[in-house]
């Protein structure tokens, strides 16, 4: 499992918490809202999986399921949310 360095934390800790207004810009080209039109945040992420067996409540996996194909990526997406809020917030 690939961990996070505590000074890697910080870092991005501090850049979480910066306004939109504080990041130079300057060394890179203007965009618009019309460029980022479909854009898919972590389209090229690929981390490496692990098999696990868990045990979740049944009304939850149906939501899940409830909701079209790819449950397993909709949980892996709701964990991972959370995991990034408790990381940013620590």
């Amino acid at each position: 499992m690939n961990k996070i360095s505590e000074s890697t934390r910080e870092e991005l800790k501090k850049l979480a918490l910066k306004k939109e207004y504080e990041i130079d810009y300057s060394d890179i080209p203007a965009t618009s809202e019309s460029d980022w039109t479909g854009a898919i945040r972590g389209k090229h992420f690929r981390p490496i999986k692990q098999q696990l067996t868990v045990r979740i409540d049944s009304d939850v996996v149906e939501w899940l399921k409830s909701q079209g194909k790819g449950y397993q990526s909709r949980l892996n997406e709701i964990l991972r949310t959370a995991m990034i809020e408790k990381l940013c917030h620590r």
